[in-house]
């Protein structure tokens, strides 16, 4: 099935604004308003492509395009429909607000107890999460960026105060949700001797070495990270001191919250109240490293830096982000491509250290991890091509390009979902769980990151046909009718064997929506050039000159006037073949042999007349 994104964003948008919006206002629900994640996901289906397509774009009336008019109409007409969207994010600041008009970042429905017989407290589904965090920033500079563009196009006094009270939310917000990202990153050290240390080390050397080998090996490769570490990080962040021994190993990313004795962020021009001690253990996890990379990279966009969407201290909180971002980055990828042989990623499923849990999912996130950094330094070389065989294994043992057999294990990846413990949380109460049910949409997301990377035609091919098979996979697994029809998700579909019921997730629903804008991207990028093609347009392209001055010669090219605009539509032809030669080839490639039968078919007819003659 081949993605089309602006024909399925549009029917995702249309099935977003009948489900949620009733005469221009947003249907909340029933779930919704109790999960910061869940309600910015939601937002975000909307705001995301308004932002980053341009032939989406909401936040200039006079040009918003009819098909687009069309899918919104419950959204409301060409000019109601900026004033609503002010309204329902300005509904989601309000909700998300504690009672000292600080930022809320709550888990709500998405946290789950570990024990099915408790249930939460009031307070457990207040808690923040990375999710949350990175949502938030992704919303906030959306938004931010919609209400810049929009202010300069209305002059009514009413929506520019509503418009002016909600930045300075949105502002608030973006500023909280960075600071709750700087004290939520993490470095974990520990013993080679201790139990986790011994889980990192078989994983990195796959039983292939001595473990006082890999020891040794891990502090050579990770020496100038650790130096980083230990002269760069300081807000929000203690780093324990013994990473200053090289015979101690470490993990660094992200933990699920705001991390147990995170100091404060308190050197900025303007206070961020709302800093609740955190109560999560200082415990990397690969899943929520992946969610916050995925925000923080938002912060250094072309449009956020052309629009200027940020403020001095969001500056200052960016640069900072910024340093985890690539530290996490080069760690995660030097950990997936350890050693000199088989990479430890694919050695598939992947066995996290600090929690004793294996799953392909896990593998994915690590991978992820690897697309961010391939990305980072524009890694076009083996290690991009490795990863694209790991995507496709990935694909095949998560049943998205292959058969479900019969009692098939691998169905639980997607339903009911991986679940991790919290590890802290049972300092709030009782211990919670996340669970996460989105692989195929991480898996395309990723798929197509890649493709978007790739400057390898066999590759490329790979990913796009790889990416079609996962989309159609997904594409299968909509609502179809009722409550969210249109939307996702329905994995009996595609599982028909396994016991599943409809649930509408705007999680699965979000992800996808980003896979369409990140598929218009790579569709904008210019097509691979292939170095053999050119050679041999140029040369087609050489002789069609060579034959075309031939032909100029003779008389008849300008006594005969059918001859004449003949030759005059070559010529135009042959300069346009001309220019595209360098980055489209193929193209210069099929427009020359038409201009070279042309020209032997002229030639032939100049013949055939001098013989009559």
């Amino acid at each position: 099935m081949q993605i089309k994104p602006r024909q399925h964003l549009l029917d995702i948008w249309r099935a977003a604004a009948r489900h949620s919006f009733d005469d221009g206002k947003l249907v909340w629900g029933d779930t919704d308003g109790l999960s910061a994640v869940a309600d910015a996901e939601r937002l975000l289906c909307l705001l995301y492509p308004a932002t980053e397509v341009p032939a989406f774009r909401l936040d200039q009336p006079d040009t918003t395009e009819r098909d687009v008019l069309r899918a919104l109409e419950r959204v409301g007409s060409r000019l109601e429909i900026p004033p609503n969207l002010i309204t329902v994010l300005s509904q989601f600041m309000r909700t998300h607000t504690g009672p000292d008009d600080s930022p809320t970042f709550s888990g709500g429905h998405y946290f789950r107890p570990a024990d099915p017989k408790q249930k939460l407290t009031h307070e457990q589904t207040q808690l923040g999460v990375v999710d949350a965090y990175s949502m938030s920033v992704t919303l906030c500079l959306a938004a931010l960026g919609f209400l810049k563009v929009y202010e300069e196009n209305t002059t009514r006094p009413e929506v520019r105060k509503s418009l002016g009270e909600l930045r300075d939310a949105t502002n608030a917000r973006l500023t909280a949700a960075m600071v709750s990202l700087l004290r939520s990153f993490t470095v974990n050290v520990f013993d080679a001797e201790s139990e986790q240390g011994r889980r990192l080390i078989q994983v990195i050397g796959q039983n292939k070495q001595s473990d006082r080998a890999v020891l040794q090996q891990f502090s050579r490769r990770f020496r100038p990270l650790r130096a980083t570490i230990i002269e760069s990080l300081s807000r929000g962040i203690e780093v324990d001191e013994s990473i200053r021994d090289e015979s101690q190993l470490f993990e660094c990313g992200w933990a699920w919250g705001v991390v147990k004795d995170a100091p404060a962020v308190v050197d900025l021009d303007v206070p961020v109240n709302g800093q609740p001690d955190g109560i999560a253990d200082r415990l990397p996890y690969v899943y929520f490293t992946v969610v916050a990379l995925d925000g923080i990279q938002d912060l250094f966009s072309e449009r956020t830096l052309t629009l200027g969407l940020l403020d001095e201290d969001q500056q200052k909180l960016a640069e900072a982000l910024r340093l985890r971002w690539e530290l996490s980055q080069q760690y995660w990828s030097a950990i997936a491509r350890f050693g000199t042989e088989r990479w430890p990623l694919e050695d598939l499923p992947w066995q996290t250290t600090g929690l004793r849990l294996e799953s392909e999912y896990f593998s994915l996130t690590v991978a992820a991890i690897l697309v961010h950094d391939l990305i980072r330094r524009k890694a076009t070389d083996d290690d991009l091509t490795r990863t694209v065989a790991i995507m496709e294994r990935l694909a095949d043992r998560g049943r998205v390009t292959s058969r479900m057999t019969r009692n098939d294990p691998t169905v639980r990846l997607h339903h009911p979902g991986v679940t991790m413990p919290l590890a802290g949380s049972e300092r709030s109460g009782a211990p919670l769980e996340w669970r996460m049910t989105d692989f195929s949409a991480q898996l395309l997301k990723r798929i197509i990151q890649l493709a978007a990377l790739s400057r390898n035609i066999e590759a490329q091919d790979r990913l796009i046909r790889l990416g079609e098979q996962a989309f159609e996979h997904l594409w299968d697994r909509r609502i179809e009718e009722g409550d969210g029809a249109g939307l996702w998700d329905n994995a009996a579909a595609v599982f028909p064997d396994a016991s599943i019921g409809l649930r509408l997730s705007w999680s699965i629903t979000e992800r996808i929506t980003e896979c369409l804008v990140a598929a218009r991207s790579l569709y904008e990028q210019q097509p691979i050039r292939s170095p053999e093609l050119a050679e041999l347009a140029r040369e087609l392209l050489s002789e069609a000159a060579h034959l075309f001055g031939k032909e100029q010669l003779e008389a008849s090219a300008t006594a005969d006037g059918s001859r004449g605009r003949a030759m005059r539509s070559i010529e135009s032809r042959l300069d346009h073949a001309r220019d595209l030669v360098d980055e489209r080839p193929a193209t210069a490639f099929a427009l020359a042999l038409p201009v070279l039968q042309e020209l032997d078919t002229l030639a032939q007819a100049r013949g055939a007349a001098t013989e009559e003659m």
